[in-house]
């Protein structure tokens, strides 16, 4: 089991940005998701000293988000139990996009070789992601 830490606000993926030169329109992902994802790439290259794995991938995505300063005592303590889990939006699935990109061709050769996910956004006064990836052939 490969285990793997991004401290800091999780960025979930953007949706592409299209610009217009001339008669081409061309694609391009937006700077705060491309930000986050060198950033990801970056802890990765330090943290994991592997080769990528080559087989079939489980992957488990734990996002824990920033808990607002808004609200009661009582309601602070139950997001950090995890009673009040984030119900807002980014989508779990954009975060879990923003790790699978990032980590092509460091953690695994193509994010293709996923076959398993499970991805769980909680809420923490020490905003990461923490991602677990398994070969399971």
């Amino acid at each position: 089991m490969i285990r793997l830490t991004i401290p800091g606000e999780p960025v979930a993926q953007g949706r592409p940005r299209f610009s217009r030169r001339g008669k081409y329109i061309s694609t391009y992902d937006p700077p705060k998701s491309r930000g986050y994802k060198e950033y990801i790439k970056q802890i990765a290259r330090q943290e994991l000293h592997i080769e990528p794995l080559t087989g079939s991938i489980r992957i488990n995505v734990k996002v824990y988000r920033s808990i607002q300063k808004a609200g009661s005592k009582l309601t602070r303590r139950k997001k950090q139990d995890g009673i009040i889990r984030p119900t807002v939006k980014p989508d779990t699935d954009n975060y879990y996009k923003a790790v699978s990109d990032a980590l092509t061709g460091i953690l695994w050769e193509d994010d293709n070789q996923i076959v398993e996910i499970h991805v769980g956004k909680w809420y923490s006064d020490q905003p990461r992601v923490e991602i677990e990836a398994e070969e399971i052939d």
